[in-house]
């Protein structure tokens, strides 16, 4: 009787294990704009995670936001009617992007944040460490001008990950009575043109401007061109994400853009569907949220720096 007990035992653990298993047939990304870089390399990251997880079958989709909550919102809609298994998420508005989260949830689908964090009950959130981010290139604007001199920050969309590389920065410049920060709240709405169009302002209202750090490259790669639109060979800039233009900014000894806090988006968005495959098969996160570490680098570190393409 004991025997059979115990292979009765032994087929339903089996079941039990069997149904517990959810594959993994389609994953929706949405993410800011597939336009910078940095997104191009999130999808690409998430694309081949799942596909070693699901196989080469898996349908994997992926959106540009524009960062328009409201595109984002229908986005997600889409993801929910066609049933997906895995939403990962690049909010376009960390707090604005909760209902479509609860939404997706309602529905049984696992939503994972990546890159910034998504209220609205994420089963888990892989990012960069921003805060990180924020105080190394803040700290190398501080060493090189000798903790004295007026910088700006030239913000970004009003989402986590651009919050809190702002408050590393801001950390760092506090702890250096000589810094002065001109500028903090301009949002140049995270790409090139927008860093260009408010550095030109910049360069009009602060003329004794010293230093510029930048939410991230796209930003910072902009402010650049038009330092050397204006010709001020006086002014330098460090942004955030290790992205290939802002090394090749890097290769010029002349480019304004001095710096970046690099960036991994092809393993964080790997790592946001290694986890999401495991909340799909019922198992909760280690570790939430999970930061991956950044590098800062320079023009001297430049030759050692593995970049994105590498991946």
């Amino acid at each position: 009787m004991r025997v059979c007990w115990l292979a009765a035992a032994a087929v339903g653990w089996a079941v039990a294990a069997t149904a517990a298993e959810r594959p993994l047939r389609s994953v929706g990304l949405t993410v800011g704009d597939l336009g910078n870089p940095f997104f191009v390399q999130i999808a690409k990251g998430a694309e081949a995670k799942a596909r070693a997880l699901g196989g080469p079958g898996v349908k994997f989709t992926a959106v540009s936001s524009g960062y328009d909550l409201n595109q984002q919102t229908n986005q997600l809609e889409d993801f929910i009617a066609a049933k997906v298994d895995l939403i990962v998420l690049n909010a376009a508005d960390t707090k604005g992007i909760a209902p479509a989260v609860r939404k997706a949830r309602a529905a049984g689908i696992v939503v994972v944040a990546v890159d910034v964090a998504a209220e609205g009950g994420v089963h888990a959130t892989v990012m960069s460490d921003n805060i990180q981010a924020g105080r190394l290139a803040a700290e190398y604007v501080a060493n090189r001008l000798g903790g004295k001199g007026a910088v700006a920050i030239i913000n970004g969309p009003p989402v986590s990950a651009v919050m809190d590389r702002v408050r590393g920065a801001e950390e760092v410049f506090a702890r250096h009575p000589g810094i002065k920060v001109v500028s903090r709240d301009q949002n140049a709405g995270g790409h090139r043109q927008g860093g260009m169009n408010t550095m030109t302002d910049l360069l009009t209202a602060h003329p004794d401007l010293a230093a510029v750090f930048a939410i991230n490259d796209p930003t910072g790669l902009g402010a650049a061109l038009a330092i050397r639109q204006a010709r001020n060979a006086k002014i330098f800039v460090a942004g955030v994400d290790g992205a290939p233009e802002a090394e090749k900014a890097l290769q010029d000894p002349k480019n304004a853009f001095a710096a970046t806090a690099a960036q991994d988006p092809f393993t964080m968005a790997a790592k946001a569907v290694e986890v999401g495959f495991e909340v799909l098969q019922g198992r909760k996160p280690a570790v939430d949220p999970l930061l991956v570490p950044v590098t800062l680098v320079t023009r001297e570190t430049l030759p050692s720096y593995r970049g994105w393409t590498a991946k």
